[in-house]
């Protein structure tokens, strides 16, 4: 199974480190938070792939250390998107609905893939259920952008946008709090 975990974590890292890269120079490009928000995600999420193949194999102490290291990326990535979703608010102007709706189908495909792959992972310990819990909420944060991209094409302005940037980042503070709780009771359970 360690082999098979590897070879998924390892397409899930590539596919992730890809999609960062895209996703920034598109949301810069067409100024889009919720982008750039999702590039910042899929940032996060390969830095969760290289820190779970780091612990593959490793005493269940070590892999929850690394989940609740995790839990504290996506805390502080839900912070960076409140931030920036507030400071848009205040200077922004509205984004290119084509480039987010293109950009934002792309993505989906991509997180639905990674999903696929890591869909019978997804009840194991603190640390594979905090890289599920990450694939998921990319994916429902995809179709998100896609909706916001209708919703700036349709009214123009970059409410919509603002509002998908902050509902990816309350998915962020949700999963952060679940793989935190799993993590500190796994802790709890080695000391014992």
């Amino acid at each position: 199974m360690r082999t098979r975990w590897r070879r998924v974590l390892w397409a899930a890292l590539i596919v992730n480190a890809a999609m960062f890269f895209v996703e920034m120079v598109a949301g810069a490009t067409a100024d889009s938070r919720a982008l750039q928000a999702d590039a910042l995600d899929f940032l996060a999420d390969a830095a969760n792939y290289a820190v779970s193949l780091a612990v593959v194999g490793a005493a269940l102490s070590w892999r929850a250390r690394a989940a609740l290291l995790k839990s504290l990326f996506m805390l502080g990535f839900a912070a960076w998107v409140f931030g920036s979703a507030i400071l848009a608010f205040v200077n922004g102007t509205a984004p290119d609905p084509t480039t987010m709706g293109a950009v934002g189908a792309l993505a989906l495909a991509a997180n639905v893939g990674v999903a696929l792959l890591l869909y019978r992972y997804r009840t194991g310990d603190a640390n594979m259920r905090s890289v599920w819990i990450c694939s998921r909420n990319d994916a429902i944060g995809n179709v998100a952008v896609m909706l916001a991209a209708v919703g700036v094409f349709g009214t123009g302005n970059a409410w919509p946008d603002l509002i998908v940037a902050s509902v990816m980042a309350a998915l962020a503070l949700t999963g952060s709090a679940q793989v935190l709780r799993q993590a500190l009771g796994e802790l709890r359970l080695v000391a014992e």
